[in-house]
C-alpha cells in the first residue's frame, strides 16, 4: 500500500488587537460626538483683542512714564502679554483656532515671529516631534541635553559641571529666565541656517524687525543704564513665565527609551502631568494645564479641554491607566526633585518602573 501523502494547511496568523489602541478610537467618537472637537474661533479673537488692548495700553504707559524706574513694571507687563500672545500663536500652530489651516497657519507665523521673536517653522518642526515622542530618549528635543540633564543616562558629566549637575534642579528655574534668549538665538540659526525653511523671506526680516525694535525704543527714549535693566526685565519675565508654563507638563514624569514600542495613549499619557486650578489655570497657563488632553487632542480648542477632562478621567479609571494631576506649586517641587535625583544618579544606578514598563515591546 503506498503511503498517504498529506499536505500541511499553512498556518493562520492570528493577530491580537490592542485593547487599549482599540479603546482610544471609542475615547475619539465620544469627544467628537460630545463637540469638543469644534472651533471657538470666537473665544480666541475676543481674547486676542483683549491682549492687544493691554498691549497698547502698556506701551502707553512707557510714553507717559519716561525717564522712570518704574519703566520696569512696563517691561515686565511686556513679557507678560508677550507668553500670553505665544500661547495664542500655540494654539493657532495646533489648529484650534480656526477652520482653515491656511489661517492657523500664518496666525500663528505672524504671532511667533512678530510678538515673541521667534521662528514658527523652527518651533513647528521641534514641537512637532515632541508631540509625536514625548519623553522618548532622542526623538522628543525638550528632553535633550543642554546645560539641564532631564534622564539619567545622560546625568554623567564630571569636573567643572558635576557641582552644578548634582544640584541642577535648584537651578532649572532661575536658568528659566534665559529661556526667551535661547528661543530666539536658535530662531535665528535657524532661518538663517542652510536647512530648507518654509517662508524664510517672510519669517527672517519680521525677526530681524521684532529684535531691533525693543533695544531700539529703550536706549532711544531711556537713560543707558535704564534701557539695559528694561531689556533684561522684558526678556527675563518672558523666559521665565514661559519655562514655568511648559515645565510642569512632562518634566518628572516617565522618560521612556528610543526604542519604546508603547502606544500612541499609554504614550501620551503616561508621560504628561495636568494642573488643577480651574479655569483661572486655563488663562494663566493658555491650556498647558490640561496637558494630558491637549496631547491626546492637539487640534481641540482651549475652551473645550476642561469637559474632555472629565470624559478622560473616567476613561483611564476604566482602563487602569495612571492619570496624574497635581497642584502648580507641587508640580515645581516634583520636578526639582526630580531632576536633583537625574543629577544625583550620575554613576549609579536609576530605572523609573513605570518607563521600564511600558519601554520595550
Amino acid at each position: 500500500m503506498a503511503p498517504t501523502s498529506t499536505t500541511e494547511r499553512p498556518k493562520t496568523r492570528v493577530i491580537q488587537s490592542n485593547p487599549v489602541v482599540h479603546s482610544y478610537s471609542g475615547l475619539l467618537k465620544s469627544v467628537r460626538a460630545a463637540g469638543l472637537l469644534e472651533r471657538r474661533s470666537g473665544f480666541y479673537v475676543w481674547l486676542f483683542a483683549c491682549l492687544i488692548v493691554l498691549m497698547g495700553a502698556t506701551w502707553m504707559g512707557f510714553a507717559l512714564l519716561g525717564d522712570s524706574w518704574f519703566q520696569l513694571l512696563i517691561a515686565a507687563a511686556l513679557g507678560i502679554f508677550c507668553t500670553q500672545l505665544s500661547f495664542l500663536a500655540h494654539e493657532a500652530g495646533h489648529k484650534q483656532v480656526f477652520a482653515s489651516r491656511r489661517a492657523n497657519d500664518w496666525s500663528a507665523r505672524l504671532l511667533a515671529t512678530a510678538v515673541a521673536g521667534i521662528s514658527y517653522s523652527w518651533w513647528e518642526q521641534k514641537h512637532g516631534a515632541h508631540h509625536n515622542h514625548p519623553n522618548v530618549i532622542s526623538k522628543d528635543p525638550d528632553i535633550r541635553n543642554n546645560g539641564i540633564v532631564f534622564y539619567p543616562e545622560a546625568a554623567s558629566k564630571k569636573g567643572r559641571l558635576a557641582f552644578l549637575t548634582r544640584r541642577q534642579g535648584w537651578f532649572f528655574f532661575p536658568l528659566l529666565s534665559l529661556l526667551g534668549i535661547s528661543l530666539q538665538f536658535d530662531s535665528m540659526r535657524f532661518v538663517l541656517g542652510r536647512k530648507n525653511v518654509r517662508h524664510r523671506w517672510v519669517e527672517t526680516p519680521i525677526l530681524l524687525a521684532r529684535l531691533a525694535a525693543l533695544p531700539t525704543l529703550a536706549f532711544t527714549f531711556l537713560p543707558l543704564g535704564m534701557a539695559f535693566a528694561f531689556i533684561a526685565v522684558q526678556i527675563m519675565v518672558y523666559g521665565f513665565y514661559m519655562g514655568a508654563s511648559f515645565a510642569p507638563n512632562h518634566k518628572g514624569m516617565p522618560v521612556l527609551p528610543k526604542d519604546s514600542r508603547a502606544d500612541f495613549l499609554s504614550r501620551q499619557v503616561l508621560t504628561s502631568r495636568n494642573i488643577a486650578g480651574g479655569r483661572f489655570m486655563d488663562f494663566l497657563l493658555g491650556g498647558l494645564n490640561r496637558q494630558v488632553e491637549h496631547h491626546l487632542f492637539p487640534d481641540m480648542a482651549r475652551p473645550q479641554l476642561h469637559r474632555a477632562a472629565a470624559i478622560v478621567r473616567t476613561f483611564c479609571a476604566t482602563h487602569s491607566i495612571p492619570y496624574t494631576e497635581t497642584t502648580l506649586m507641587q508640580s515645581y517641587g516634583i520636578v526639582v526633585r526630580y531632576l536633583n535625583e537625574v543629577g544625583l544618579a550620575a554613576g549609579r544606578g536609576f530605572d523609573c518602573p513605570v518607563a521600564s514598563a511600558h519601554g520595550r515591546g
